[in-house]
């Protein structure tokens, strides 16, 4: 019971990431929307990082890299993100979230230059057509668009490089730091585009837009992450488990609050999608099982 509320929490906290942003893009433009989050969120944990805990900046190296990981963590992927949603039904941004490991160790193994294990390989495969699958439906049902979804895979392609891109790297900065300065280095490289391809006339900054950016922020920018450090402190292993809930309850959003149908194709896919992530992980999860 000590893991099991924390880790249902920050599951069900992460999973409504998509469900929020649709909300959002119903009301603004996706790219004013990405832009105000990164804004707020990322100075707000700069002035409790340096401001109140008093940690030191980065210096110039650190910087470097800062905005290398942003540029694909922040900018490319959730700016793609917000932009796919406005095509893409919430529980397929949901389901393609929790696909992100299987993106990872496909480009850590070209990265490494090292051969793809069976397994791993079964995994990709399987995730990717559980997603197919699930999507197929909502093509016809104009649920989702064909270049949403191609947005929503270089989204998954550029966050997966830059879990690879931080991985890299001894990081001596605190959490908050990090994030604080990739959201906000982000930002700061999306607003041109923002500026010249956003819809601004057509965007009303409403209470669902508000209510987007708060749920966006501090549900899940705040809580759902400060829940995931504690849950990976306490197990790596164990806390991965809980990415398997996210399909299930993107999909369960996306029906009761946004009336997006549900159908065997979507129980099917994310089946399949479920069973890739167990392959993909299998390694991982050994591990875990000999260490115990």
């Amino acid at each position: 019971m000590k893991f099991f509320l924390p880790g249902l929490l920050f599951a069900a906290l992460w999973a409504s990431a998509s469900a929020a942003t649709k909300f959002g893009v119903l009301s603004v433009d996706p790219l004013i929307l990405a832009q105000m989050r990164f804004f707020i969120a990322g100075p707000l944990m700069l002035l409790v990082a340096h401001g109140i805990q008093r940690h030191a900046l980065p210096n110039r190296l650190e910087f470097t890299r800062l905005t290398i990981f942003a540029l694909l963590n922040t900018t490319i992927y959730l700016g793609a993100f917000v932009l796919a949603l406005k095509q893409v039904s919430a529980g397929i941004g949901s389901l393609s979230t929790a696909t992100n490991p299987l993106f990872i160790t496909l480009i850590s193994a070209l990265w490494l230059r090292r051969p793809i294990r069976w397994y791993e390989g079964l995994g990709i495969a399987l995730g990717m057509a559980g997603v197919l699958l699930a999507t197929y439906p909502l093509l016809e049902g104009s649920y989702a668009t064909l270049s949403g979804l191609l947005i929503l895979l270089a989204g998954m392609v550029s966050i997966s490089a830059a879990t690879v891109y931080y991985a890299r790297f001894t990081w001596q900065l605190p959490n908050l730091v990090i994030n604080g300065w990739q959201v906000l280095i982000g930002g700061i490289l999306l607003l041109p585009f923002t500026l010249l391809f956003a819809n601004f006339e057509n965007s009303h900054y409403d209470a669902r837009f508000w209510g987007s950016v708060f749920w966006l922020i501090i549900p899940v920018s705040v809580i759902a992450l400060q829940l995931w450090f504690y849950l990976v402190r306490q197990d790596a292993v164990q806390a991965s488990l809980w990415l398997f809930l996210c399909p299930i309850f993107g999909f369960a959003y996306s029906s009761l609050l946004l009336d997006e149908p549900l159908t065997v194709y979507t129980f099917l896919g994310t089946a399949l999608v479920l069973a890739g992530l167990y392959l993909g992980q299998r390694e991982k999860f050994s591990k875990g099982k000999k260490t115990a």
